[in-house]
């Protein structure tokens, strides 16, 4: 299959254009191991800020929970964004990935027509299928706390490519010639978007709650969450508190591994 390598200069004028200011960096590379590894390094000097690393190829991506994430080169997006939050509260960083998830689903939505939703706490499905998934960490605590947050979405992978049989593409949802310059700018200019106007809402997170609701579709299902530790939990997720967590029946959960019920991933 043949495909087209992101614009570099494209993508950096675009994101310049629709989110002037916000970052400081934005970079493609041909190959490496991590994007999210890379801007951690990065992140030691804590001069640098507001950046967004790109490759075509990741040979030792990974997802949450430390599970592989790979695909062929060009086969999807990889990128990581370094970010640091002056003045955000600990208690509130666990917002971040979940806005990330937000963010995501907004851009593909505008830039697809398509229409994935969240599952808790920030993969993306499309027809109950996972087309993305986010991985955040901290790489710098006090008071201008630092986050790399990673997202890697399918974009033209064939069914025979898929790295588990619950995973989909856009190439799969009926999008065959998917722009992911276009696709990159729209994912970067959005995640800029809800950054920004979390800030300057003083990191409340009164209207980026509202958003998440609104688009996981966890929410009224029966699930499955397999916490750290080995408990299990089963029951109707009834909603997400103010801090991210996922109620399911009486139990908040902010951890673990939870399976939509009744035939879904």
């Amino acid at each position: 299959m043949n495909r087209a390598p992101i614009d570099t200069p494209r993508l950096r004028s675009s994101v310049a254009a629709t989110a002037p200011s916000f970052y400081d960096r934005v970079d493609v590379v041909d190959s490496t191991g991590s994007t999210n590894a890379d801007l951690v390094l990065r992140a030691v000097d804590r001069s640098i800020d507001r950046q967004a690393l790109l490759a075509e190829e990741q040979v030792s991506g990974r997802g949450r929970h430390l599970r592989e994430w790979v695909s062929p080169p060009r086969a999807q997006l990889s990128m990581s964004i370094l970010v640091r939050l002056p003045g955000v509260v600990p208690a509130i960083l666990g917002w971040l990935p979940l806005l990330a998830g937000v963010a995501v689903v907004d851009a593909l939505r505008s830039a697809t027509g398509l229409e994935p939703e969240l599952k808790w706490p920030n993969d993306v499905l499309l027809g109950g299928r996972k087309l993305a998934g986010i991985l955040a960490e901290l790489v710098a605590a006090g008071d201008t706390p630092g986050v790399v947050t990673g997202i890697g979405l399918n974009v033209d992978l064939t069914e025979d490519e898929l790295p588990v049989p619950h995973a989909t593409s856009l190439l799969l949802a009926g999008l065959p010639e998917a722009d992911r310059t276009a696709l990159a700018a729209a994912i970067l200019t959005e995640f800029a978007r809800r950054v920004t106007a979390w800030q300057d809402a003083g990191w409340d997170t009164t209207e980026l709650a509202d958003a998440y609701r609104t688009r996981c579709t966890t929410i009224g299902l029966d699930v499955r969450a397999e916490l750290p530790g080995g408990d299990v939990v089963t029951g109707t997720a009834t909603g997400v508190d103010d801090s991210g967590r996922l109620i399911i029946g009486e139990r908040a959960v902010s951890a673990g591994d939870v399976s939509h019920l009744r035939g879904q991933y």
